[in-house]
């Protein structure tokens, strides 16, 4: 496996995690639209990445295809919005909101380094597929990282000082 294939499948992981934590703390946090519409959204970008790395990957000889949801995904996604319902805006879920999105970010900068990566290994190899990928997809894996960063500087004021 090169170098490059190993980046492919770190980064085709990485997209595959990020979209289905975004998921998870859109139901966790469904009392805060907001972040919940949002986090849907930009969920959906980490899913098209994911397909296209699989593309990608294909043209270098890798099987990124695969089922990703297991059947006890829905049971976990049901009960996690039946206790966010339950919550609702009480202080502790705002501290649990900071911590996914600790969580998110840190995640969406790992990715971000891999594009990076796999930018800098496209470059070297002159394969212009790649850097059109990169060229793509990386954006809004950026955007992302902000949007999470942003987050945290709004809300963190108010929540850390009120609990």
């Amino acid at each position: 496996m090169s170098g490059i294939t190993t980046t492919l499948r770190a980064l085709h992981d990485g997209e595959r995690d990020l979209e289905h934590a975004l998921l998870a703390a859109a139901a966790r946090h469904r009392a805060e639209h907001e972040f919940h519409h949002v986090a849907l959204d930009i969920a959906r970008w980490s899913r098209e990445h994911a397909a296209r790395l699989a593309d990608a990957g294909r043209d270098h000889g890798l099987d990124l295809s695969g089922p990703r949801d297991n059947p006890a995904s829905a049971a976990l996604t049901a009960l996690r919005e039946k206790a966010s319902e339950a919550l609702g805006r009480r202080p502790e879920t705002g501290l649990l909101l900071l911590h996914d999105l600790r969580d998110l970010h840190l995640a969406a900068a790992r990715n971000s380094l891999h594009w990076e990566m796999l930018a800098q290994a496209a470059q070297a190899t002159r394969d212009q597929g790649l850097l059109a990928l990169v060229s793509s997809c990386h954006p809004q894996t950026l955007r992302q990282m902000r949007w999470t960063n942003t987050m945290i500087k709004v809300l963190s004021p108010q929540l850390l000082t009120s609990v």
